[in-house]
């Protein structure tokens, strides 16, 4: 049995079953991982795959099996290279982090700049996308972690760890008749246009559910990318907006004002989200100590190694009560 064979079986089914693709990912040719694929198989005595007329088609039961154990056997040699690396260039790495353009915009700056200062030497990535596409990032492992608010789809092979929660604002042009309303209902937010977050973000659902459990049809007329895109159409008098309270800065936000509106919508929680089995590096552990200083070295650790199949219903702790405002309130102690 070689790890060749492991990297060929994980490939075709993180490509759904496609051979060809799982090829090109690992620069070999179709019929080279055909070949790997069934000398593992001879070794094991059993199908990993279910086939139909040649072709792939989903996995055996015994399969998903080993789809499991070859993850962890990939994964604790990846941990190899990088405990030498964290061994011998404890200063020195890279740091991918995926993430949605709120938290690349305006929470995470000051958690970087003071990451920055700490490990000169550590290469900082980031890739931008919606909740789900930063998971998939991490479980491709094109990023390290992902920090964001709730994924539409599970992620089995992915470990979340809850941070800090995030409220939402009301957002309106200065002089916008609803910053001058006695009391901010859902009724009251219906009567004007809204420019929403798109559909694949956790903001646009929690949103629409306020509305549909009161029975009231909001009038969305249009979604926006992200929480800039929003404002600027805000800012052009084209509507309102529901989004993140920290989204909203007073400095650069001039002609926008904002009103509390955390009565009426539920806050959507922050998650930092590694692979599970992952080795720590410890400047990893210093950035998500950094956003979250509940998660220390050794909580991280051991949630990485629990299988989900014995983990115990996870306690609420002071993580999720935090607010992204506390980081910078650290930085002035």
């Amino acid at each position: 049995m070689k790890l060749s064979q492991l990297k060929c079986i994980l490939e075709v089914h993180r490509h759904g079953n496609h051979i060809s693709a799982a090829a090109e990912a690992l620069h070999t040719s179709q019929p080279g991982v055909s070949k790997q694929i069934q000398l593992l198989e001879a070794e094991i005595g059993f199908p990993v795959f279910q086939r139909k007329r040649n072709r792939v088609t989903g996995l055996t039961e015994p399969g998903r099996e080993v789809i499991e154990i070859a993850q962890r056997i990939m994964s604790d040699v990846e941990n190899l290279r990088t405990l030498r690396d964290d061994y011998l260039q404890r200063e020195q790495g890279t740091l991918t982090i995926a993430t949605t353009h709120t938290y690349a915009r305006y929470v995470l700056p000051r958690v970087i700049e003071r990451f920055i200062k700490r490990y000169p030497d550590v290469h900082l990535g980031l890739q931008q996308g919606n909740p789900t596409q930063i998971c998939e990032a991490v479980e491709a492992e094109q990023a390290d972690i992902a920090i964001g608010t709730e994924a539409i789809r599970p992620f089995a092979n992915l470990v979340r760890f809850p941070c800090f929660p995030i409220a939402r604002s009301v957002i309106a042009k200065k002089g916008h008749p609803i910053l001058r309303s006695k009391k901010l209902t859902l009724q009251e937010i219906a009567r004007y246009p809204i420019v929403a977050h798109d559909r694949a973000r956790s903001g646009r659902w929690k949103v629409m559910e306020a509305f549909r459990n009161q029975g009231i049809e909001p009038n969305v007329r249009f979604g926006a990318v992200d929480a800039d895109v929003c404002k600027t159409y805000v800012e052009m008098g084209l509507g309102i907006a529901i989004l993140a309270t920290v989204a909203v800065d007073p400095e650069h936000d001039i002609n926008l004002r904002a009103r509390d509106a955390s009565h009426l919508f539920e806050s959507s929680p922050t998650y930092v989200t590694m692979r599970r089995n992952t080795y720590l590096r410890s400047y990893v552990s210093h950035f998500i100590g950094l956003l979250a200083p509940e998660l220390t070295p050794d909580v991280i650790r051991y949630e990485l190694r629990v299988r989900p199949d014995t983990k115990k219903p996870a306690t609420k702790t002071g993580a999720a009560k935090r607010k992204p405002t506390d980081v910078k309130r650290e930085e002035k102690k």
